[in-house]
């Protein structure tokens, strides 16, 4: 009889004798392994979402841009064609009527100039202005500071209808009634450009300014050449909500302006699309395509730079 024990390598573990059944049971194929792109059911799960996500977005982009072809449609229609037919899209006879009125009987390059001249004066003192106080507010210390910015917030609540008397009677007395000056002056400066301004300047690093400091730059060329270069986006952010504000201004400049040479283009149109208590509403969408153009060109151009001023300007 063989009494030889068996060798420590015949013998079977004890870890593979309880493993074993596992380790089959576990066994998979190359066949069972899929990436989630090939999973059926997660293409069911994620395909009628994103579906019903460009339905919304496509829904959303027709509302928002009917309203516009509409208007420039309509500005090639006659009036009785508008009465007649006042949802109707396409213009059964177009004509070039309307816009011949506008550019030829109406002086339009009047009222055109006048609202270029405030708009950009009125935008580029928000610029400088609000820049400065901004940067005063956001990067130097002084007595009052948080007082003043206080006061600043506390004006962004007041409605303009509250100021409207007041600032009135201070530029007639002042002898600036159709005048530029007297459409320009009180909107220099705004609450909401100076609280932009100081939001985004807050974010700027503090260690540029003292190292422009320690090489014995002044406030003023730290101001012009470290912070303002760095403000692009709050700049075309400021630029376009101020210029869009001044351009389509119609109380101011209908109070202020009472002669026909200092009009803006939305007073003229309001004044001159009513003809013997009769709307023109040709001539109106003529001039609404008219009014609205540069403002979409200059929306287009800053657009990028806007949506960086928004997303970089925060509460700090």
């Amino acid at each position: 009889m063989d009494t030889t024990p068996p060798s420590a390598t015949d013998a079977p573990r004890e870890g593979e004798r309880q493993l074993g059944p596992v380790l089959a049971s576990s066994a998979v194929t190359d066949t069972d392994v899929v990436g989630p792109e090939s999973h059926p059911v997660g293409r069911r799960r994620g395909e009628p979402t994103r579906w019903w996500l460009y339905v919304v977005l496509t829904l959303g982009l027709v509302a928002m841009v009917m309203p516009f072809v509409w208007m420039i449609l309509g500005s090639f229609k006659t009036d009785a064609e508008i009465r007649q037919n006042p949802t109707g899209f396409l213009p059964q006879n177009p004509t070039l009527e309307n816009y011949d009125t506008l550019f030829g009987r109406l002086d339009f390059t009047t009222f055109f100039i006048n609202s270029i001249v405030v708009a950009v004066f009125v935008t580029l003192g928000n610029i400088v202005f609000c820049s400065m106080i901004g940067y005063a507010l956001a990067k130097l210390q002084f007595r009052g500071k948080k007082l003043l910015f206080a006061l600043v917030v506390g004006t962004l609540m007041v409605p303009g209808v509250v100021t409207f008397v007041p600032l009135f009677v201070l530029v007639a007395n002042l002898g600036l009634v159709n005048t530029y000056p007297g459409l320009i002056l009180p909107f220099l400066i705004s609450p909401l450009g100076v609280f932009l301004m100081r939001q985004f300047m807050l974010g700027l690093p503090d260690e540029l300014i003292e190292a422009a400091r320690i090489d014995g730059a002044s406030e003023w060329r730290i101001f012009l050449r470290v912070i303002m270069p760095m403000c692009g986006p709050a700049v075309a952010t400021l630029t376009i909500l101020t210029f869009l504000a001044s351009w389509n201004n119609f109380l101011w400049p209908l109070v202020v302006a009472t002669k026909e040479d200092m009009y803006t283009l939305p007073v003229a149109l309001a004044l001159y699309s009513v003809s013997q208590n009769a709307a023109r509403y040709g001539l109106m969408m003529a001039g609404a395509v008219v009014v609205v153009l540069p403002m979409l060109l200059l929306f287009v151009f800053l657009q990028r730079y806007f949506v960086q001023g928004i997303a970089l300007t925060g509460i700090k």
